[in-house]
This record gives C-alpha cells, structure tokens and sequence, in this order.
C-alpha cells in the first residue's frame, strides 16, 4: 500500500514538473516585459536570461532572443545585441523585423557587407519594404553602385511617389552623376513641398557652387540664414563664397558671425587670415 501510494505521488510530482518550468518561463518572460516599460533594461536582461535558462527548448525563445537583443541594444551592448538577434533568426530565419534590427546594428559598426545581406534577405520577403530598399540604396550608394541605388529608390517611388528620403536620393544620384539640371528640378519641386527646409536649400547652394553659380547659391544661403539666423554652417558657406569674389569684408563678418555661433575659431584662423 505505501510503495504504491508513492508511486502514484512521484508520478504526479514528475507530471507537474513540465507544467511548473513552463508556469516559471511565462511569470519570467512577463516580468522582463514589464520591466522594459518601466526602462529598467538590466532587470529585463536578467529576466529574459533567467528564461531561457529555466526552458532552453522553448518555443517561444526566438522572441525572448530578439527582445534580449533589442534590451541589450538599448544599453549600449552591439555586439551582444547582435548575436541574440542571431540567436533569434537562427530559430525564425525570416523574421523581416529582426533581419532589420540586426541590419540597422552592422551599419551602426560599419559592417555594411553584413548588412547588405540582411537588407537583401528582407527584400527578397518582402520587395515592398520601404526600410530595406533606402538603407539598401544607402549602401549601394556608399559603394558607388548607382545604378543600383537608383532601381531601390524608385522602386519605393512606384509605391510613395511622395517618399523624402528616396526623392533627395534620386537627387543626390544625379548630382553625383552631372545630371545637374534633373537634380535642380528635383530639388525645386520639394522646397515647394518644403519652403523652409534648410537642408534642401543648402543642397541646392551646393549644387549651384559645383555649377561655378556662386551668386545663386548666395541667394539660398540667404535664406537659409532668414530662417535660422543661427545657422553657423550657412555663414561659413556664406563666408567661402565671398572669400572667392574677393568680398573679404563680407567674408570676415560672416566668419565671425560662424564662431559667434559656435565654430570654434581656430577651424576658421586660415579663413580669418585670407580676409586680411
């Protein structure tokens, strides 16, 4: 009676092991999450690695991996963060979320091989994904492979013909390739959209200054500076284009108006002396 009694008791005690792990992981799974909202990442970490101690095999682990890695890239740890994505993808290699967390950190080290081969998995997912093809084109771009770039790019376009970022890199391409008026138009036609964006205009002070039009780009500077008269980088370029007409006067009041701005000054001490 008693060796029977416990043998049913050890069968149940072994039955209810499964049942308690599992019960452990979720409660441990849960509290980390908690804890990322609350932002305290060391906690989290601490509780997703007491997880997938407690069950190695489950099935939910590519999650808590790719949680793991995207808490540890919050505190600074890339290259941890970067094998737990890996660790993730190696359980769901076509998690299109992961392949661009994991991308988004090789570009971060300069690792753009690397990168390139997740951007390129996604796309292959998902041709449509808008992220994957700008920071595709990005590389292409960062690798001179223009042509490339450009298909990303207006693949985007046939889907958001509105997208900024593809629009300026279809502008920069045409820059980089001397299709200097397709690039103005470009330009123009998003400062209609964005009157006041100083960064368009400076592209297009800079864009002029390549076409030897200083005194266009001028106009833009000017601009620029009505916006944002603290812009210390348009007085500089102000301060250039005046250097060569010889406005050394005007180049020296924008210089210094440069530094009262924030340059420091002995970036600008050779400019300083040319205006003498």
């Amino acid at each position: 009676m008693n060796r029977t009694l416990l043998t049913i008791l050890l069968a149940c005690l072994t039955a209810a092991l499964p049942v308690k792990a599992q019960s452990s992981y979720n409660e441990l799974v849960e509290e980390a999450m908690k804890c990322i909202k609350l932002d305290s990442l060391a906690q989290a970490e601490n509780l997703f690695r007491q997880a997938l101690k407690t069950d190695p095999t489950n099935a939910r682990n590519a999650l808590v991996f790719s949680n793991l890695g995207t808490v540890l890239k919050r505190q600074g740890k890339t290259d941890e963060a970067i094998s737990n994505y890996t660790f993730a993808l190696n359980i769901t290699p076509y998690a299109t979320s992961i392949l661009l967390n994991r991308a988004a950190l090789y570009l971060e080290k300069g690792m753009q091989d690397k990168a390139y081969i997740d951007y390129c998995n996604v796309i292959d997912l998902i041709p449509d994904n808008t992220e994957a093809r700008l920071f595709r084109a990005y590389i292409y771009m960062q690798r001179r492979q223009y042509d490339e770039a450009r298909i990303d790019y207006n693949a985007i376009l046939g889907k958001d013909m509105k997208n900024r970022t593809a629009r300026l890199g279809i502008v920069m391409l045409d820059q980089k390739e001397g299709r200097y008026p397709a690039a103005r138009d470009g330009l123009n036609l998003l400062l209609q959209e964005y009157p006041h964006d100083t960064t368009l205009l400076k592209m297009r002070a800079n864009l002029e200054l390549e076409q030897n039009r200083p005194d266009i780009a001028l106009i833009d500077i000017d601009q620029i500076l009505s916006v944002n008269p603290s812009d210390a980088e348009a007085y500089v370029m102000k301060g250039d284009i005046c250097l060569t007409q010889k406005k050394k006067d005007e180049a020296r009041k924008a210089y210094e108006q440069a530094i009262a701005h924030g340059i420091p000054r002995p970036e600008l001490n050779d400019r300083l002396m040319q205006c003498k």
